[in-house]
């Protein structure tokens, strides 16, 4: 099959054929672009860091859609859109004067009371559509700038919100560690309060609201101090390592053998009528269509873990166990029998 040339090529091989030179040029190869490493701001955290927030994040925005749809009676999506470190000045910069932030301190054992804040950012339009369906509106933004300015009224409604936002934010990390994040305020005019200092260090959280007539996100900013005292805390108080040095698992067994449970000896199934059911009577006879020394199946919990014969133990009914099955994919399959 003949070569197809691209558009460049075409245009390279006319170009060449006027000047002279009809040889045809080597497509060039797209190199693959990598990221310069920064010598002077190097990295603060690892990808398996940022892997573990975008886990918790991903599992808190599943709790605010919950939240979300509660509060508003609509249908939203939310969901992670990336977790990225950088340096404040690089989110502050992107902020204009009528952005509004919201303010809250991590309250943690053993933390510092100090520490830099926790900031939230909803976008103009996520914020506004989730006020209009707050107050009984459709949610349309149509005609909303980005630089909209909250009156009063909006900064009341904004707060509200955004509380509710802050107390959900400690149950996503309830897998880790349990943390509780207090709400401190609203910042309508961020850039001219240094909350976080340019240089700092942060993770910023990026979600994506998704809701049927217009898209907004949530901007999380954590400060590279506070992470850095919720890791430490998480290292040192590894669930594994309590497990291990707090072993009850002879507790466990001690009252698991304690306990009962009921065991069926099954001596074989058959299938009646209910005329012929109802007409039983004392003395009458089933026949199970089963030999005098077929196995007895002991059903523990529904299901078959052993199979024997019947016989008398001290002049008791018995069952003597000849097999017992161990393997669970064989005794799910003669549970079903």
């Amino acid at each position: 099959m003949a070569e197809v040339l691209s558009q460049s090529q075409i245009d390279a091989l006319l170009n060449s054929m006027q000047s002279g030179n009809a040889a045809p040029p080597a497509e060039e190869s797209q190199e693959k672009k990598y990221r310069k490493y920064d010598f002077t701001s190097p990295r603060k955290f690892t990808k398996d860091r940022l892997k573990m927030l975008g886990g918790i994040f991903d599992n808190y925005s599943r709790i605010i859609n919950t939240r979300i749809n509660g509060l508003l009676h609509t249908t939203c999506e939310v969901e992670v859109e990336s977790v990225e470190e950088q340096r404040y000045y690089e989110f502050s910069n992107a902020l204009h004067d009528g952005s509004v932030l919201t303010v809250a301190y991590l309250n943690m054992e053993g933390g510092e009371e100090e520490e830099s804040p926790m900031l939230m950012y909803v976008t103009t339009t996520a914020m506004v559509s989730m006020m209009d369906r707050l107050l009984g509106g459709s949610g349309s933004v149509e005609g909303v700038p980005d630089d909209y300015e909250y009156t009063d009224l909006d900064l009341c409604l904004y707060e509200n919100l955004t509380q509710e936002f802050i107390k959900c934010m400690g149950e996503g990390w309830a897998n880790y560690i349990q943390l509780a994040f207090d709400f401190e305020r609203v910042e309508s005019n961020p850039t001219l309060v240094q909350l976080i200092g340019l240089d700092e260090t942060v993770v910023l959280v990026d979600l994506k609201l998704n809701f049927p007539n217009c898209e907004g996100g949530i901007s999380v900013v954590l400060p590279g101090t506070m992470l850095t005292n919720i890791f430490t805390k998480i290292s040192r108080d590894n669930p594994a390592r309590r497990v291990a040095a707090e072993d009850h698992s002879e507790e466990i067994m001690d009252r698991l053998r304690d306990s009962s449970l009921e065991v069926v000896a099954e001596l074989g199934r058959t299938t009646l009528r209910l005329r012929d059911i109802y007409n039983l009577n004392v003395g009458d006879v089933i026949d199970l269509s089963q030999k005098k020394d077929s196995a007895v199946f002991l059903r523990i919990g529904g299901r078959k873990w052993f199979d024997g014969m019947m016989g008398v133990s001290e002049k008791h009914l018995a069952v003597k166990i000849k097999q017992v099955y161990q393997n669970a994919e064989r005794r799910d399959i003669q549970g079903n029998e």
